[in-house]
Protein backbone atom coordinates (compact mmCIF):
# COMPACT_ATOMS: atom_id res chain seq x y z
CA UNK A 1 0.00 0.00 0.00
CA UNK A 2 1.49 3.27 -1.01
CA UNK A 3 1.28 5.63 1.85
CA UNK A 4 0.04 9.09 1.19
CA UNK A 5 2.23 12.70 2.30
CA UNK A 6 0.80 15.90 2.47
CA UNK A 7 2.97 18.93 1.77
CA UNK A 8 1.75 21.88 3.54
CA UNK A 9 4.56 24.85 2.31
CA UNK A 10 3.59 28.55 0.83
CA UNK A 11 7.14 28.61 -0.89
CA UNK A 12 6.46 27.07 -4.48
CA UNK A 13 9.95 26.28 -5.32
CA UNK A 14 10.02 24.34 -2.03
CA UNK A 15 6.97 22.75 -2.07
CA UNK A 16 7.38 21.62 -5.73
CA UNK A 17 10.70 20.02 -4.97
CA UNK A 18 9.65 17.98 -1.87
CA UNK A 19 6.66 16.70 -3.74
CA UNK A 20 8.55 15.70 -6.25
CA UNK A 21 11.18 14.01 -4.72
CA UNK A 22 8.64 11.43 -2.50
CA UNK A 23 6.50 11.42 -5.57
CA UNK A 24 9.86 9.54 -7.20
CA UNK A 25 10.07 7.65 -3.60
CA UNK A 26 7.04 5.69 -4.24
CA UNK A 27 4.97 7.74 -2.12
CA UNK A 28 1.23 9.40 -3.41
CA UNK A 29 1.81 13.57 -2.51
CA UNK A 30 -0.47 16.37 -2.15
CA UNK A 31 0.29 19.73 -2.19
CA UNK A 32 -1.41 22.74 -0.23
CA UNK A 33 -0.02 26.13 0.04
CA UNK A 34 -1.90 26.96 3.20
CA UNK A 35 -4.42 25.62 6.18
CA UNK A 36 -7.24 25.97 4.21
CA UNK A 37 -5.93 23.66 1.05
CA UNK A 38 -4.15 20.92 3.67
CA UNK A 39 -8.06 21.24 5.88
CA UNK A 40 -9.69 20.37 2.14
CA UNK A 41 -7.24 17.93 1.13
CA UNK A 42 -7.65 15.73 4.46
CA UNK A 43 -11.73 16.26 4.38
CA UNK A 44 -11.52 14.47 0.92
CA UNK A 45 -9.15 11.94 1.46
CA UNK A 46 -7.25 9.99 3.74
CA UNK A 47 -3.45 11.36 4.92
CA UNK A 48 -0.81 9.22 6.23
CA UNK A 49 1.69 11.70 7.15
CA UNK A 50 1.67 15.50 6.66
CA UNK A 51 5.41 17.77 6.44
CA UNK A 52 3.93 20.72 7.96
CA UNK A 53 5.91 24.32 7.56
CA UNK A 54 5.77 26.63 10.71
CA UNK A 55 5.79 29.77 9.01
CA UNK A 56 2.60 30.16 6.55
CA UNK A 57 0.40 32.70 5.44
CA UNK A 58 -2.90 32.49 7.70
CA UNK A 59 -2.94 30.27 10.06
CA UNK A 60 0.75 29.32 11.44
CA UNK A 61 1.91 25.85 11.26
CA UNK A 62 1.83 25.26 15.27
CA UNK A 63 -1.66 26.30 15.35
CA UNK A 64 -3.04 24.02 12.53
CA UNK A 65 -0.73 21.36 14.37
CA UNK A 66 -2.83 21.61 17.50
CA UNK A 67 -5.95 21.04 15.59
CA UNK A 68 -4.96 18.52 13.71
CA UNK A 69 -3.99 16.48 16.55
CA UNK A 70 -7.43 17.26 17.82
CA UNK A 71 -9.02 15.47 15.69
CA UNK A 72 -6.47 12.96 13.94
CA UNK A 73 -3.48 10.79 14.45
CA UNK A 74 -1.64 11.49 11.18
CA UNK A 75 1.71 11.99 11.29
CA UNK A 76 3.02 15.34 11.34
CA UNK A 77 6.21 16.67 10.90
CA UNK A 78 6.81 19.83 11.23
CA UNK A 79 9.33 22.31 8.77
CA UNK A 80 11.10 25.14 10.47
CA UNK A 81 13.51 27.76 9.52
CA UNK A 82 13.23 28.69 12.56
CA UNK A 83 16.53 27.48 15.50
CA UNK A 84 15.31 28.38 18.71
CA UNK A 85 14.12 25.20 20.46
CA UNK A 86 11.33 26.99 22.34
CA UNK A 87 9.50 26.67 19.26
CA UNK A 88 10.13 22.92 18.82
CA UNK A 89 9.22 22.51 22.06
CA UNK A 90 5.66 24.07 21.38
CA UNK A 91 5.24 22.02 18.38
CA UNK A 92 5.70 18.94 20.31
CA UNK A 93 3.59 20.65 22.91
CA UNK A 94 1.02 20.83 20.29
CA UNK A 95 1.38 16.94 18.94
CA UNK A 96 3.96 17.24 16.24
CA UNK A 97 5.78 13.87 16.03
CA UNK A 98 9.30 14.66 14.73
CA UNK A 99 10.17 18.32 13.39
CA UNK A 100 13.05 19.03 10.46
CA UNK A 101 15.12 22.57 10.65
CA UNK A 102 15.50 24.32 7.11
CA UNK A 103 17.54 24.01 5.56
CA UNK A 104 17.29 20.51 5.19
CA UNK A 105 19.10 17.41 3.24
CA UNK A 106 15.97 15.39 1.26
CA UNK A 107 17.26 12.31 1.85
CA UNK A 108 17.15 12.99 5.89
CA UNK A 109 13.69 14.05 5.90
CA UNK A 110 13.02 10.72 3.68
CA UNK A 111 14.21 8.98 6.47
CA UNK A 112 12.38 10.71 8.60
CA UNK A 113 9.18 10.21 6.94
CA UNK A 114 10.24 6.73 6.48
CA UNK A 115 11.11 6.19 10.26
CA UNK A 116 8.02 8.34 11.74
CA UNK A 117 6.17 6.05 9.06
CA UNK A 118 6.87 2.87 10.35
CA UNK A 119 6.82 3.73 13.88
CA UNK A 120 3.19 4.65 13.46
CA UNK A 121 2.40 1.25 12.14
CA UNK A 122 4.10 -0.71 14.76
CA UNK A 123 2.19 1.43 16.96
CA UNK A 124 -1.00 0.88 15.76
CA UNK A 125 -0.23 -2.64 15.48
CA UNK A 126 0.43 -3.09 19.57
CA UNK A 127 -2.54 -1.18 20.03
CA UNK A 128 -4.62 -3.61 18.35
CA UNK A 129 -2.95 -6.18 19.74
CA UNK A 130 -3.68 -5.17 23.07
CA UNK A 131 -7.32 -4.36 22.40
CA UNK A 132 -8.07 -7.86 20.86
CA UNK A 133 -6.07 -9.68 23.42
CA UNK A 134 -7.83 -11.66 26.56
CA UNK A 135 -11.44 -10.95 28.10
CA UNK A 136 -12.30 -6.89 28.01
CA UNK A 137 -11.64 -6.74 31.59
CA UNK A 138 -8.39 -7.00 30.89
CA UNK A 139 -7.64 -3.93 29.23
CA UNK A 140 -9.57 -2.08 32.20
CA UNK A 141 -6.98 -0.63 34.28
CA UNK A 142 -8.31 1.29 37.09
CA UNK A 143 -5.53 3.26 39.56
CA UNK A 144 -6.39 5.97 41.98
CA UNK A 145 -9.73 6.50 41.37
CA UNK A 146 -9.57 6.57 37.47
CA UNK A 147 -10.76 3.98 34.78
CA UNK A 148 -8.55 3.60 31.85
CA UNK A 149 -10.40 1.60 29.12
CA UNK A 150 -7.85 0.36 26.66
CA UNK A 151 -10.10 -0.93 23.65
CA UNK A 152 -11.90 2.18 23.96
CA UNK A 153 -8.68 4.90 24.30
CA UNK A 154 -11.22 6.14 27.23
CA UNK A 155 -9.87 7.82 30.40
CA UNK A 156 -12.39 8.28 33.64
CA UNK A 157 -12.81 9.72 37.01
CA UNK A 158 -15.84 9.30 38.36
CA UNK A 159 -18.37 10.95 35.37
CA UNK A 160 -15.23 13.09 34.19
CA UNK A 161 -13.73 12.04 31.17
CA UNK A 162 -10.27 13.17 29.84
CA UNK A 163 -9.48 13.45 26.15
CA UNK A 164 -6.08 12.11 25.10
CA UNK A 165 -4.58 12.71 22.26
CA UNK A 166 -2.74 10.18 20.29
CA UNK A 167 0.52 10.09 21.90
CA UNK A 168 -0.35 10.61 25.35
CA UNK A 169 -2.78 7.05 24.97
CA UNK A 170 -0.09 5.32 23.63
CA UNK A 171 2.11 6.33 26.66
CA UNK A 172 -0.48 6.07 29.22
CA UNK A 173 -0.76 2.15 27.52
CA UNK A 174 2.79 2.14 28.11
CA UNK A 175 3.01 3.34 31.53
CA UNK A 176 0.04 1.03 33.17
CA UNK A 177 1.29 -2.07 31.47
CA UNK A 178 4.67 -1.29 33.40
CA UNK A 179 3.69 -0.26 36.88
CA UNK A 180 6.35 0.40 39.51
CA UNK A 181 9.27 -0.05 37.07
CA UNK A 182 11.42 2.47 35.63
CA UNK A 183 11.33 3.07 32.28
CA UNK A 184 14.24 5.33 30.14
CA UNK A 185 13.32 7.48 28.03
CA UNK A 186 14.77 5.16 25.48
CA UNK A 187 12.75 2.50 26.20
CA UNK A 188 9.35 4.84 26.54
CA UNK A 189 10.17 6.06 23.31
CA UNK A 190 10.38 2.52 21.51
CA UNK A 191 6.82 1.90 22.82
CA UNK A 192 5.19 4.81 21.12
CA UNK A 193 5.09 6.29 17.72
CA UNK A 194 5.25 10.05 18.87
CA UNK A 195 9.21 10.80 18.69
CA UNK A 196 11.72 13.04 17.90
CA UNK A 197 15.64 11.89 17.18
CA UNK A 198 17.64 14.77 18.12
CA UNK A 199 20.62 15.01 20.62
CA UNK A 200 18.10 17.33 22.71
CA UNK A 201 15.28 15.20 22.79
CA UNK A 202 12.18 16.24 25.19
CA UNK A 203 9.67 14.27 23.80
CA UNK A 204 8.97 12.28 26.54
CA UNK A 205 9.40 14.87 29.47
CA UNK A 206 6.73 17.16 27.40
CA UNK A 207 3.96 13.76 27.53
CA UNK A 208 4.86 13.65 31.19
CA UNK A 209 4.01 17.08 31.79
CA UNK A 210 0.60 16.49 29.88
CA UNK A 211 0.03 13.64 31.76
CA UNK A 212 0.69 14.87 35.37
CA UNK A 213 -1.41 18.10 34.26
CA UNK A 214 -4.50 15.75 33.27
CA UNK A 215 -4.48 13.18 35.59
CA UNK A 216 -2.34 14.27 38.92
CA UNK A 217 -4.05 15.69 41.65
CA UNK A 218 -0.87 17.78 42.13
CA UNK A 219 0.97 17.64 38.96
CA UNK A 220 3.77 19.74 40.52
CA UNK A 221 3.82 17.46 43.32
CA UNK A 222 3.43 14.10 40.91
CA UNK A 223 2.52 11.27 43.05
CA UNK A 224 1.44 8.41 39.87
CA UNK A 225 3.99 9.64 37.22
CA UNK A 226 7.13 9.68 39.51
CA UNK A 227 10.64 11.03 37.84
CA UNK A 228 13.93 8.49 38.92
CA UNK A 229 16.23 10.74 38.37
CA UNK A 230 18.93 9.88 36.46
CA UNK A 231 17.17 7.01 35.23
CA UNK A 232 13.66 8.13 33.51
CA UNK A 233 9.83 7.55 34.63
CA UNK A 234 8.22 5.21 37.03
CA UNK A 235 4.10 4.73 37.08
CA UNK A 236 3.23 4.04 40.59
CA UNK A 237 -0.74 4.12 40.19
CA UNK A 238 -0.97 0.33 40.96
Amino acid sequence: MTHHILVVEDEVVTRIMVSGYFENQGYTVSQAADGKEMHQIINQQHVDLVLLDVNLPGEDGLSLTRELRGKSDVGIILVTARTDSIDRIVGLEMGADDYVTKPFELRELQVRVKNLLWRISRAQKEMHRLASSGQEDDNIVSFNGWTFDINRRALSKGNDAVKLTKAEYEMLVAFTSNPNRVLSRERILNLISHRVDAPNDRTVDVLVRRLRNKIEVEPKKPQLFVTVHGEGYMFAGK
